[in-house]
Parts: structure tokens; C-alpha cells; sequence
């Protein structure tokens, strides 16, 4: 039938063309983003996948910067520790020295004011602070969350170093007995403060195995989000050549399917 009021074949084109230059405009979009889904509608699972990783992912770098704040507070409180081995190992070899039967008393007495100078600074150290938080007092351990849910975590100690000193702050080397007594004292204390740091570096040890694994886990989610979410360059510029060679032909069809309508005018002439 040859009709001028129905023109199904310039409908037809018109439709498959507009839906080419949408699907076009979606691949020009992918291209230039470097994204497979820019909105819902072109993945929706997926979209609802990424976004709970993106979150993961966001999770993972907030924990490992707690992570490392965590062991920057291990590293300062070793340093700390590390002074006061200096200072408690300097008070022992004045001990030492104290039980030598050859120094005078006023040589004991001066020994004995470097000890007193020296149990000052020890006293001092126990209350160092990381940002506010103690290092040295002995409180109750610190959690440090070294997952991104919350399922594990690490405990730190605010290793006790006041306890070391009230237990050496009594020694007197002024005399050779008492320098033989706090040789004794001393001795004790050094263990101590060998098992706090043996203790810092555990925990040093274990919060720097955390660290490595959550930067592995967001390596493994930015790739499992990647593989989800961002565009095939190669395939989608082979999509993209496709819909412009189906939009310079569906343009050339509409043109024609509009100009086959004009053989009627032939029959009415």
C-alpha cells in the first residue's frame, strides 16, 4: 500500500537512529570518564557492588592511618624507654663504682648527687606524652582496631615506667653498703625495663604485620572495583566506531525513507 499520511519506514529509522546517538552519547561518556557506570542505569548490580567497596576501600585507608599513628606512639614511647635504659644504666655503674672501698665519703656524696640529678630525669620521662595520650603511665592498654570492620585488634601498652623508678628512686650510694644494695635494686630494674621494651617491640612488630595487610587488602579491593566499574578502552572505542558508523548510516536511511514518500507525487501529477 502507497499511503502519504503513514510513514512506518521514517518512523523505523528515526527510532533505531535515536536510539544509536543515546547509546553514542553513553559510549562518549564511558570514554571520557574512564568509567563503565556513570549512573544506575547502566549497571545497576554493579553500582550497588562498587559502592560497598568504594566504602570498603575508604574503610582501609582510615585504618591504616590509625595503624600508623599507633606505631608512631610504639616508636616514641621506644625512644622514651630507650633514654631511660641510658639513665638507669648510667645509675648502675655508679653503684659500682660506690662499692669501690678506695672513694672517700665525699666521693660517694658526689656520686650520689649525679644519681639523685639523674633518678630526676628518669621521673621526668614517665610523663611524656604522645599527642595527650601518656606514653609511660602504666594505664590501661590502648586498642588499636587493625581491620576495617572492627574485627581485629592489637593492644599497646603505656608501659609503666613510673613503677621502674618509685622502685629505684630510694637508692643512696653514699655509703659502700648502700651502693652494693642499689646494685641489687638497679639490676631488677633493668630487667624491667628490658621486658618493656621487648614488650614495645612486639607490638611494634605485630601493628607493622597489620599495616602491611591492610595495604594489601586495599590493593586486592581497588582491583576487585576496578574490574567492576572502570571501561575496556580497547572494547569500548570498537563499541564507539560501531555507533558512529550505525549513526552515519541510520541518518542516510532516515533521509531515505523521507524521500521515498515523494515517488506519489509522480502518481498525482
Amino acid at each position: 500500500m502507497i499511503s502519504i499520511n503513514t510513514n512506518s519506514a521514517s518512523s523505523a529509522a528515526a527510532y533505531n537512529l535515536s536510539n544509536t546517538n543515546v547509546n553514542l552519547q553513553r559510549s562518549l561518556q564511558k570514554l571520557s570518564s574512564g568509567s563503565r557506570i556513570n549512573s544506575s542505569l547502566d549497571d545497576a548490580g554493579g553500582l550497588a557492588v562498587s559502592m560497598k567497596l568504594s566504602a570498603s576501600i575508604r574503610r582501609t585507608e582510615a585504618t591504616q592511618a590509625n595503624v600508623n599513628n599507633a606505631l608512631s606512639f610504639l616508636q616514641t614511647q621506644d625512644g622514651v624507654l630507650k633514654n631511660a635504659d641510658s639513665i638507669i644504666s648510667r645509675i648502675s655503674e655508679l653503684a659500682s663504682l660506690g662499692t669501690d672501698v678506695t672513694k672517700s665519703s665525699s666521693d660517694l656524696n658526689l656520686y650520689q648527687t649525679e644519681v639523685s640529678s639523674l633518678l630526676s630525669a628518669l621521673d621526668d620521662l614517665s610523663g611524656e606524652a604522645f599527642n595527650g595520650i601518656p606514653l609511660l603511665d602504666g594505664a590501661t592498654p590502648l586498642t588499636v582496631y587493625t581491620s576495617e570492620d572492627g574485627g581485629q585488634s592489637v593492644d599497646i601498652t603505656a608501659a609503666a615506667l613510673g613503677d621502674i623508678y618509685d622502685d629505684i628512686s630510694g637508692v643512696d650510694i653514699s655509703s659502700n653498703s648502700g651502693a652494693q644494695a642499689a646494685v641489687t635494686t638497679i639490676t631488677a630494674a633493668i630487667e624491667s625495663l628490658a621486658t618493656l621494651r621487648a614488650t614495645n617491640g612486639s607490638e611494634q612488630s605485630r601493628l607493622t604485620f597489620a599495616a602491611d595487610m591492610l595495604a594489601v587488602n586495599k590493593t586486592n579491593l581497588e582491583a576487585a572495583n576496578g574490574r567492576i566499574t572502570d571501561v575496556d578502552i580497547a572494547s569500548e572505542s570498537a563499541n564507539l566506531a560501531r555507533l558512529n558508523i550505525l549513526q552515519q548510516a541510520g541518518t542516510a536511511m532516515l533521509a531515505q525513507a523521507n524521500q521515498a514518500n515523494q515517488s506519489v507525487l509522480r502518481l498525482l501529477v
